[in-house]
């Protein structure tokens, strides 16, 4: 009978010991799932900013290529929606850091598109403030990225041959500054990824 109650014991022992093991696994790995589920929120944090200027960069494109057709009012009419675009962007999800970085940018893409806004009509008033533009957006686009494959295009004629750059959304060149007259001047300098 002693015998038997030592068997008993121990296998209770045994059980006891296995099942607390069994809870520190489960526990250690409820807490690499927890870990595991942070990742993709860090991550979709830390991309938040560039969805948003993904949404900056959507008005800037249709502004480039209403230019490129040589279209005015449809210029003027997306540098009113980056102008407002400008505006409404949530700097929420910045930190102090980018926070200032992007209002200095901002400030002045903001100016540009609101003046290409209010330009209707006058293409080579446009273009002058598109050339700065894309000076801007190109800083926007390197620091906050866009969610999105974009090319920084360059025509060297542009400017009394001083060059300018834009940001398209395809390898092939619809040129901005030159429009119909001179459309696929320019070549591919970068591609933004």
């Amino acid at each position: 009978m002693k015998n038997l109650i030592i068997v008993s014991l121990a296998i209770t022992a045994v059980s006891f010991t296995a099942c607390n093991n069994n809870k520190s696994t489960s526990t250690s790995t409820a807490t690499d799932s927890t870990k595991t589920a942070n990742t993709p929120g860090q991550s979709a944090t830390s991309s938040k900013p560039a969805t948003a200027v993904n949404g900056l960069v959507g008005s800037y494109l249709e502004l480039k290529n209403a230019l490129a057709q040589d279209n005015s009012k449809d210029a003027a009419t997306a540098g009113k929606a980056l102008a407002d675009g400008f505006g409404k962007f949530d700097k929420s999800a910045l930190s102090a850091t980018q926070k200032k970085s992007f209002e200095d940018i901002a400030d002045d893409a903001h100016e540009m598109a609101e003046h290409i806004g209010e330009s209707a009509g006058k293409l080579p008033h446009q273009r002058e403030h598109f050339d700065m533009l894309s000076k801007d957006m190109y800083d926007l686009v390197k620091l906050f990225g866009a969610g999105r494959s974009l090319f920084v295009d360059h025509c060297p004629m542009y400017n009394d041959k001083k060059g300018a750059i834009w940001l398209s959304e395809s390898k092939e060149i619809k040129n901005p500054y030159m429009g119909s007259g001179m459309s696929t001047c320019g070549n591919v300098k970068e591609e933004l990824k």
